[in-house]
């Protein structure tokens, strides 16, 4: 049993970020919002293509991260910043973001 990260109540949000007036290519930007996510406590992500995943204990961390991010584009001198953020609060069982990916799969 030790390694195997116990199975607990999460909250998982889908997040995208994006600078507008910056041009095209938004890589940099995106890059600087993950390393301002990293540095908080609590949120594990995973990035896709078009979005990414955050999985944490509760709400509030969530939205620490998103601000994280938002500061962390005002800080490179964006003047206008966009996101789309989806929350999913389950409260009645444990799972994690491998368990809604496993679900889908088992199908």
């Amino acid at each position: 049993m030790r390694g195997l990260k116990k199975r607990r109540i999460v909250s998982i949000a889908e997040f995208s970020i994006h600078p507008i007036g910056t041009g095209t290519s938004v890589g940099k930007y995106v890059r600087q919002a993950l390393q301002a996510i990293s540095k908080i406590e609590g949120p594990d992500y995973q990035v896709t293509p078009m979005a990414t995943i955050l999985e944490a204990k509760d709400v509030p961390t969530i939205l620490k991260a998103v601000e994280a991010s938002h500061s962390a584009l005002r800080s490179m001198g964006a003047k206008r910043i966009s996101s789309i953020l989806r929350i999913d609060e389950r409260l009645d069982k444990p799972r994690m973001m491998k368990d809604k990916i496993a679900s889908v799969r088992d199908c």
